[in-house]
């Protein structure tokens, strides 16, 4: 219903055989440029407001370009580098344009060593200066850097005020420029270190240069420049001597998959796109594990060193709920899951009454908990079968038993998005009028004034959809009952991890806390959290306590999804509104191994998470309050 900001997409590609030989098997030398677009393709849903791509030839000569870069903005952004790269080669004769050797010593994009990224602002700075990957260049080969990444760090305060104390000037105030800052500076001290080496054996010139670019390790690099980032991070980098790396959060917040063979070593922040890219089945993808780094060597040698130390580990579980390809086989299973969990809450909120109603979802993302919902009320009406059937005392007829059988839970299609309806109008009774028609509806799919609809959404989180539009084009269908659920519990806290969710206000289980606070005259709770919350300011960050969930403490999950309803539904709906919500429970058994729930539990993985939680709510009561 409303859409998360998703998470950015990282892919790297490695070519382990010679352009030749591609041209020779597949008959392209551009099979690792066609595997990226794949890659990023596959990986759309991860980045709708720019795309960029980097690459480097192996073989070039001094003073030939060796490391290419294409970036673009906008939802078109893929198709837009890729169109630009092919354009190099649209004037080409068909024997020049399978001509490998030429394609090396020619032609751009041409290379061995790819990287991509989409792009999703997590920090509401947006342009083409903005879009991965970044680049830091040098005239020694080996200290160029291009750098992207799918992050977001909580302490970029820190960092900067400690390499601009060293004497560095990252260009802009950003976490991808701090960082390349971060690592190119380690990058310059390694080579550094080697070219003294090199001296020290008494070599000279190029020979220098080939010394360095046989011996660099950059897991030295790695080890120096990321010790102090608190965030989740993917990090994907290369050098313009054609290394190539990639490293993970040690709390493994953020995920990267990676499969190797011996023509191509392949990472992606998602496992299904690289089955789908190369054909492979699961059990070949390799997972990046917490604190770990992948290298890939300039004579293409792979390997995964540990970098930093894994933390406790916690993956993101919107990861699993929302933000990654439900096509992935694990995933799938975990959505159903979530979908089939609710089962009992549902049976509850209608009273048991299947037969009078319907179910559906919105939107489409929600649709695999969709089926998981369906089986769980499938299992639930077969055990009301089996019931009904013993409870006969006889044996029953025909009849009696096809009335019994018969019964069948009732699934529609009753919400479609019209993805053609944009709301330009910026404010005013005007857009709400336009925003009120961003869905359809199906008339006729339920018995007006009989029948509860029930609709399944992955996520709600501020709320503005079900407001603006969803409950109220709904109560057009004249339900006796709208029950919006949702397959993940309240959204109640902040995320500073790459969700693009920063602000109190911005959740609607937080607004209706402080509602049910002040309406029961529970204002000292507000003043005490806020109290505790501003005398730890000064604190280090690791010293730091959620005081936030003193607000929530109070109420049930249950007392808090009736206000939401309060303030949500538009006034004037005929049909009796509610929410239901997955238990916090429900989301850990559905999704064992991906414990990363601090939206919800307020269970931040880092120190710097509670920090800038922290910050946010002394922010927000200082707004709206005075204290």
């Amino acid at each position: 219903m409303e859409q998360l900001k998703h998470e950015c997409g990282v892919a790297m590609i490695r070519l382990l055989k010679p352009l030749e030989y591609y041209e020779e098997k597949y008959g392209t030398w551009m099979y690792g440029l066609n595997k990226l677009y794949l890659l990023m393709e596959k990986q759309h849903n991860r980045g709708q407001e720019g795309a960029g791509l980097a690459c480097v030839k192996l073989e070039a000569n001094p003073g030939e370009e060796y490391m290419f870069r294409e970036r673009a903005i906008g939802s078109g952004a893929i198709t837009e580098i890729f169109g630009t790269v092919h354009n190099h080669f649209k004037e080409l004769t068909k024997e020049q344009l399978h001509d490998a050797d030429y394609a090396k010593r020619v032609l751009p994009f041409a290379s061995e060593v790819y990287m991509g990224h989409l792009r999703y602002s997590t920090t509401g700075k947006s342009g083409i200066s903005y879009v991965h990957p970044f680049l830091r260049r040098n005239n020694w080969r080996v200290k160029n850097l291009a750098l992207c990444g799918n992050f977001n760090l909580t302490n970029v305060d820190e960092i900067f005020a400690r390499i601009t104390a060293i004497g560095q000037h990252p260009r802009k105030y950003a976490d991808t420029y701090i960082m390349l800052e971060q690592v190119g500076h380690r990058l310059d001290r390694e080579v550094e270190r080697l070219f003294n080496q090199a001296e020290a054996e008494g070599l000279t010139g190029m020979d220098i240069t080939h010394y360095i670019e046989e011996q660099i390790d950059l897991a030295n690099v790695l080890r120096t420049s990321s010790r102090e980032w608190d965030g989740g991070y993917v990090m994907c980098g290369l050098t313009g001597s054609g290394e190539s790396f990639a490293i993970r959060d040690p709390w493994g917040i953020r995920t990267a998959f990676w499969y190797q063979d011996d023509e191509i070593a392949v990472l992606a922040s998602e496992r299904p796109v690289i089955q789908t890219a190369l054909n492979v089945p699961a059990a070949s993808i390799k997972e990046l594990q917490p604190g770990q780094a992948l290298f890939i060597s300039k004579s293409g040698k792979f390997r995964t060193v540990q970098i930093n130390k894994p933390h406790e580990v916690r993956p993101c579980s919107f990861e699993r709920i929302y933000f990654s390809r439900g096509s992935d086989a694990d995933i799938y299973k975990e959505r159903k899951q979530l979908g089939k969990k609710l089962v009992p809450n549902i049976l509850k909120v209608i009273g048991n009454d299947v037969d009078h109603t319907v179910f559906s979802f919105i939107p489409n993302t929600a649709e695999v908990a969709f089926y998981g919902m369906l089986q769980g009320l499938d299992e639930y009406l077969n055990e009301e079968k089996v019931r009904q059937i013993a409870a006969l005392g006889h044996t029953p007829g025909h009849n009696e038993l096809e009335r019994i059988l018969s019964r069948r839970i009732r699934s529609e299609k009753v919400a479609i998005k019209d993805i053609k309806l944009r709301t330009f109008i910026a404010e005013g009774n005007s857009r709400d009028d336009l925003a009120a028609h961003v869905y359809d509806i199906t008339y006729g799919s339920l018995v007006p004034e009989v029948d509860n609809l029930v609709i399944i959404d992955d996520s709600i989180v501020r709320g503005t959809t079900l407001r603006q539009s969803i409950i109220g084009i709904l109560d057009r269908l004249s339900p006796k009952q709208i029950v919006i659920v949702s397959s993940s519990p309240q959204v109640r806290y902040p995320d500073y991890y790459g969700i693009d969710m920063s602000k109190m206000s911005e959740f609607i289980a937080f607004k209706a806390a402080i509602e049910l606070l002040k309406e029961r005259e529970m204002r000292d709770v507000i003043a005490a959290a806020y109290r505790k919350s501003k005398e730890q300011a000064a604190l280090p960050k690791e010293q730091m306590v959620n005081y936030v969930k003193d607000i929530y403490a109070p109420f049930t999950d249950e007392e808090i999804s009736a206000k939401m309803v309060e303030l949500l539904t538009p006034k004037g709906t005929k049909a009796k509104v509610r929410i239901v919500y997955q238990p916090l429970e429900g989301l850990r058994e559905a999704c064992p191994h991906h414990p990363g729930d601090w939206y919800f539990s307020g269970d931040y993985p880092t120190p710097g998470g509670v920090k800038l939680l922290n910050k946010a709510f002394i922010d927000y009561i200082e707004q709206v309050y005075q204290f």
